[in-house]
């Protein structure tokens, strides 16, 4: 996918963690980002865990289930699968597996700096209170403001063979995903929406009982639309991951679980949210040599 050099996060753009700034680059990447004329996206909200639909993007609104791949090829696409620890900022695509133990040092290292606290309360926790989903408009994070909307954007990262719908610059029609959770290959079409989820990587309930019930509005719509806590994934592993912690959850695909517990640890680090104790032990077991 040819890369488009994303802006770097503000310094508002969430609290210091000097533990991950020792890893973050100064230049972040985007995944494939093209400007277009301005207008309305049309979005459909999606909730932890739950099918998640879309669309939308400037280049074309609205749903589109009977859309085929017929249109436009999208730049790029070439399924390259990264590692975490080479991708602080979540704009490169996929999630490739940590095996040297190299890797592993370096991941218990970055995942032994989160803080731990108990799980508070689900008490008040509404999907809208992280924005509409899929919004443009988020302040200080990789790709906002780039005229398609967020789903569409990571579709297109982490995405090969993909097609845009015809005389759209961001609604993906087709695709074929290297899912991570399940390690399969999933050649999808936009007919079957739902066979492909957005999963927030830590789920945004789960962050809300850790601590984002106190933040304000435009931070808890940074981390529901950061491309850093977002996976195109198999439909099936997303609906059953819900709200749950890695102590209740881990992807199906074993190879990929230290990475996905190192991805885990880069959002909470990246917005001072703690896990649960048990969620901690159990990422660092993932990653044992």
């Amino acid at each position: 996918m040819t890369a488009a050099t994303a802006p770097p996060r503000p310094a508002s753009a969430s609290v210091p963690r000097p533990g991950l700034r020792s890893v973050r680059r100064s230049v972040r990447r985007g995944a494939a980002a093209v400007l277009a004329a301005a207008a309305a996206t049309a979005l459909l909200a999606g909730c932890d865990g739950l099918p998640q639909q879309e669309d939308g993007g400037t280049g074309g609104g609205g749903s589109d289930a009977s859309a085929t791949p017929t249109g436009t090829p999208a730049p790029g696409g070439a399924g390259k699968q990264t590692s975490p620890l080479k991708n602080p900022d979540g704009t490169e695509p996929g999630l490739a597996p940590l095996t040297s133990d190299t890797d592993k040092v370096q991941a218990r290292r970055l995942i032994n700096q989160v803080r731990t606290k108990g799980r508070g309360p689900r008490t008040g926790y509404e999907r809208e209170k992280f924005g509409r989903a899929w919004l443009d408009t988020a302040e200080g994070i990789p790709l906002a403001r780039n005229g398609c909307d967020t789903r569409n954007d990571v579709l297109k990262r982490d995405g090969r063979k993909v097609t845009l719908r015809s005389g759209s610059d961001c609604v993906v029609v087709s695709m074929t995903l290297a899912d991570p959770y399940t390690g399969k290959d999933i050649a999808w079409k936009k007919a079957k929406a739902t066979e492909v989820q957005i999963d927030h990587v830590v789920p945004l309930s789960y962050a809300w009982q850790m601590g984002a019930a106190q933040w304000d509005e435009e931070k808890r719509k940074r981390l529901a639309n950061d491309v850093l806590n977002l996976l195109p994934v198999s439909g099936s592993p997303n609906a059953s991951k819900g709200d749950s912690g890695p102590a209740s959850w881990l992807p199906p695909n074993k190879r990929i679980r230290c990475s996905y517990a190192v991805r885990f640890t880069q959002v909470a680090l990246e917005y001072d949210l703690p896990v649960t104790a048990p969620d901690k032990r159990m990422m660092l077991q993932q990653c044992e040599g």
